[in-house]
């Protein structure tokens, strides 16, 4: 092995390794001892880390570790002792009605914080976290509901859901007009300018207005109203006024007339304590569609 320690360079006064690309030397230039014994402790302290607190990953669990430490656990822990704390309030909730929850100060606030955190465990994922929707999932912000804005009919919305095989569900549904053979392609194009046009929307050149009326009279306005002002009993939405589940291009309504709509809604009933589905209720209530 040869000993480079006496090759120096000019420049620097250091040794070098003996490397050399280009005319370039590489010096011989140790970490400093400091961080070197830095470097080893860090390795000591991993080690201990790994005996003492929960680390290897394992089949079906996890190394427990010498203390037994769980971040999951202090949390579980932390919620139990804020369940304690609300206890006699959230059993008062539970027994309130929704206009006596909304009439006293402490059990309103009590669930709106409430409804807020529940809501954002679970329904913020199709609504999104400030409950504005998205195509599909309806904006709850505003002051149209398919099946009503009060704080009972929100309630009963999110008790037993809609199309969610509970006895009690909502149930209306969009017929699938063009799969089902019920309309023909050009009728469906004809009905879905006519649509448009209930709200203000520009129609396609050479639509003819009289046959898009009488499709819509002999097929949505059942559902609909004549007027298409929908109907909450039904789930039936308002075409006038310019608020669209699935969007309002004329591409996109006549995929929904062709292919029909249904979207489910989960029933919380059940997977949720009355207090709590009465807490969400007055939360969703309170974003300001409520009526």
């Amino acid at each position: 092995m040869t000993d480079h320690s006496s090759d120096i360079d000019s420049v620097s006064g250091k040794s070098t390794t003996g490397h050399e690309w280009d005319g370039i030397k590489e010096l011989n230039t140790p970490l400093p001892r400091w961080w070197v014994i830095t470097f080893y402790l860090t390795i000591v302290w991993a080690i201990g880390y790994w005996i003492v607190y929960p680390a290897w990953p394992l089949i079906s669990s996890n190394t427990a570790g010498v203390f037994g430490y769980s971040s999951r656990a202090d949390v579980a822990v932390e919620l139990a002792n804020l369940e304690k704390i609300r206890g006699d309030k959230m059993a008062a909730l539970g027994t309130a009605s929704l206009a006596d929850i909304e009439k006293d100060p402490a059990l309103l606030a009590l669930a709106r914080a409430k409804g807020k955190t529940v809501f954002g465990d679970n329904c913020a994922p199709c609504h999104g976290t400030g409950a504005t929707g998205s195509k599909g999932y309806p904006n709850l912000n505003d002051d149209e509901w398919l099946w009503g804005g009060t704080l009972d009919q929100i309630m009963q919305t999110i008790q037993f859901g809609v199309r969610s095989g509970h006895a009690k569900t909502h149930e209306g549904q969009m017929l699938a007009f063009g799969k089902d053979g019920v309309l023909k392609g050009d009728e469906i194009v004809t009905v879905a300018n006519y649509v448009r046009s209930l709200s203000g929307l520009s129609t396609r050149t050479g639509y003819d207005a009289a046959k898009g009326q009488k499709i819509f009279a002999e097929n949505c306005a059942a559902c609909h109203g004549d007027a298409g002002k929908g109907n909450q009993e039904l789930g039936a939405p308002n075409l006038t006024d310019k608020i669209w589940l699935y969007g309002s291009d004329e591409a996109s309504l006549i995929e929904t007339i062709s292919q029909g709509r249904g979207g489910v809604m989960p029933a919380w009933e059940g997977r949720l304590d009355p207090a709590t589905i009465k807490a969400m209720a007055v939360y969703v209530h309170s974003l300001g569609g409520g009526k």
